[in-house]
């Protein structure tokens, strides 16, 4: 997967917003809350929440490790755009979205235009 691929899908999902940290990480968010982080460094990586179930099963994939600084709230580090398929990775950041999403309050929502 490029950035531009992975770009295009985060901001795909209603209400996301994009913005550069760090000076060299992509961040895709809803409500002010990351879902997604992208190096824009080559080679491609990037981080993504997952839940605490799925977490210790992706963490020990090869090219899949905790993320730094966020692996204790549940994001997983992919050191290679290629570790998983386009399907995969979009269906891990969609539940990524999600799960952020679902911890806003209903104010956050309502002013990202979802309620």
């Amino acid at each position: 997967m490029h950035l531009e691929t992975l770009r295009a899908f985060c901001l795909s999902l209603p209400a996301v917003t994009e913005d550069v940290k760090w000076e060299h990480d992509l961040c895709f968010s809803i409500g002010g809350k990351m879902f997604c982080v992208a190096s824009l460094e080559s080679p491609l990586s990037f981080s993504f929440k997952v839940n605490p179930e799925d977490f210790h099963e992706l963490s020990v994939l090869p090219g899949l490790t905790p993320a730094p600084y966020l692996a204790r709230y549940h994001w997983i580090l992919a050191s290679d755009g290629n570790t998983l398929s386009q399907a995969e990775v979009e269906r891990r950041i969609k539940d990524s979205y999600e799960m952020i999403k679902s911890k806003l309050p209903k104010k956050a929502l309502k002013d990202a235009g979802l309620l």
